[in-house]
Formats: C-alpha cells, sequence, structure tokens
C-alpha cells in the first residue's frame, strides 16, 4: 500500500474524529453520529491495509 493511501486513510479517521468533537460540542447530533461514522471508516481501512502488508512479507 502506498504511503498517500495510508496519510489518507489515516487523515479521514481523523477528520471524523474533528466532526464528532465539533457535534458533540455544538450539541448537533447528525454532525456527531457523520464523524463516528467517518472515523470508523478510516479505522477500517487502515486495518484492511495493515493484514494486506502483512499477507504481502
Amino acid at each position: 500500500m502506498s504511503i498517500a493511501k495510508k496519510f489518507a486513510h489515516q487523515g479521514e479517521a481523523v477528520k471524523g474524529s474533528a466532526k464528532k468533537a465539533v457535534g458533540r460540542v455544538t450539541g448537533n447530533r447528525r454532525l456527531q453520529a457523520e464523524g463516528r461514522g467517518d472515523q470508523l471508516k478510516g479505522n477500517i481501512k487502515q486495518a484492511g491495509a495493515k493484514i494486506k502488508d502483512a499477507f504481502k512479507h
């Protein structure tokens, strides 16, 4: 997996975390849920990349 994709997946997880925090502070449940979803998606992509790299070597 390329370094750029790894950073993109990590960035997606961080973006989701930030969205979740903003939603929590503002009391916006929709934004909070959207952030959790983005964070989860980024974390899953990171885990998939780690598994792929483990079997690659």
